[in-house]
């Protein structure tokens, strides 16, 4: 985790303080439930419960100095924990195993997770929506392989946008219920040493569904699907933000990063203002992305357990929801401020001539009679006169010029095919389609 792209409410989740005081009250219900069934005292639960809600420090430097000796984390909690509750902790952690305290509180640390990241996802759709409603109607040049194409607005761009990270947190809610799992079997998974009603007790004090069948794991197919999810929203992070840094180009120029007061762009050049959020947001899509192949090994595990997974998920776990959350936030807060120039875009679009509109009078040509082959030479032949003089020439007029063209199409029913508002008389039907 690195401090600079780190947000403190995320950041808490995975704080040494926050695990364990998960995997306490995960003891703790455990050995509640226990009780109930009369496997051990009722006097050991209130024990436990007694000394929590004196809200104690948890001393992490304590623990940690107990695991150098013991070379096992969560004997050395149990241990310090025991030194602060006294005898009736003994009856702790009874028929459980390690894992059943680490993976229920990776589950809870996950979920916690998602939670944030789906309100991200909220905050983000609400600035979506505002802005592409703002420039439903705004026109600009659609582009493909970067080139023009056909008139769109830029409230589709961000309407389209808007759908996908729809999506993505519909994605994320399916994420977080798979990932929410609980699962207190002891080893090996059997119970043979511990009720699967504490599990089930455990599972709902938590907030957890049960795992139906854990080995001494919970199994790791579940945490891949979580983070390839979290991938795939960083993903759409990065579009979204390529978008804008292609936008800022000084020879398009037709939105850019909002730049502030006393900003600079560059330490040698005066002038700049350069998309540096966007690009950052590049950057650190590459990061979330980089935790879904680890994720995906993390699934062949050996046998009913081996630590394999271990390692790589106290990696992935706190880096990809950490910065996750830092770039949804920063995402939002560009396409909040973003700077859009409807005058540019129309500069833009009339750049070429009136290129955009050949697909037009191509399919007026056939439905007057001309073949298609024909209807395409007629009109390409025009247009590449156009492109090859820069935009210089006008397309419409050189239509009016040929021969063959105002054989099939009169000047009037040319100059109709021009039309910029045609383009957008199914904008509506979109806009209802994207935010119904």
């Amino acid at each position: 985790m690195v401090p600079r792209y780190a947000r403190p409410e995320m950041t808490a989740i995975w704080s040494p303080e926050t695990r364990f005081a998960i995997w306490f009250e995960i003891e703790a219900h455990a050995t509640e439930a226990l009780a109930e069934l009369g496997v051990v005292p009722k006097s050991a639960a209130k024990a436990l419960w007694d000394w929590w809600a004196t809200k104690p420090a948890i001393d992490v430097a304590a623990i940690d100095a107990i695991e150098a000796v013991t070379k096992h984390d969560v004997i050395a909690f149990l241990t310090w924990v025991a030194e602060q509750v006294g005898e009736e902790a003994r009856f702790m952690h009874q028929g459980m195993t390690s894992s059943d305290v680490l993976d229920t509180c990776l589950a809870v640390q996950l979920a916690r997770a998602a939670d944030i990241l789906i309100a991200d996802l909220d905050t983000l759709l609400g600035v979506l929506k505002r802005r592409a409603y703002e420039h439903k109607l705004t026109p600009t040049i659609g582009r493909s392989h970067g080139i023009h194409a056909e008139p769109v607005t830029f409230g589709l761009k961000l309407a389209e946008a808007y759908a996908e990270f729809k999506r993505n947190k519909e994605r994320l809610l399916a994420a977080r219920a798979d990932i929410a799992t609980c699962a207190i079997s002891g080893a090996v998974g059997t119970f043979a040493n511990i009720d699967p009603r504490v599990e089930a007790h455990v599972a709902a004090k938590l907030g957890l569904s049960v795992e139906p069948v854990s080995t001494q794991v919970i199994p790791r197919d579940r945490h891949a699907m979580f983070f390839a999810t979290l991938g795939v929203v960083a993903s759409s992070i990065e579009r979204l933000a390529t978008e804008v840094r292609h936008l800022q180009r000084t020879e398009v120029l037709e939105a850019e990063e909002y730049f502030s007061p006393g900003q600079k762009g560059s330490s040698a050049m005066p002038h700049k203002r350069n998309p540096v959020l966007t690009e950052n947001l590049t950057g650190l899509a590459r990061m979330v992305r980089s935790a879904t192949i680890p994720a995906m090994e993390n699934v062949a595990l050996w046998h009913e357990r081996d630590i394999s997974h271990s390692s790589v998920e106290r990696y992935i776990g706190p880096d990809a929801t950490i910065t996750l959350d830092f770039a949804l936030a920063r995402l939002t807060g560009v396409m909040d401020k973003l700077l859009v120039y409807p005058a540019r875009m129309q500069k833009n679009l009339d750049r070429m001539g009136g290129l955009v509109h050949s697909q037009r009078v191509l399919l007026a040509l056939t439905q007057a009679g001309v073949s298609r082959e024909d209807s395409y030479r007629l009109v390409q032949r025009n247009a590449m006169k156009v492109w090859e003089s820069d935009g210089q020439l006008s397309l419409l007029e050189l239509l009016k010029a040929d021969a063959e063209v105002t054989a099939a199409l009169s000047e009037a029913e040319l100059e109709d095919k021009f039309d910029l508002g045609y383009h957008f008389k199914q904008v509506d039907t979109i806009f209802g389609r994207v935010f119904a």
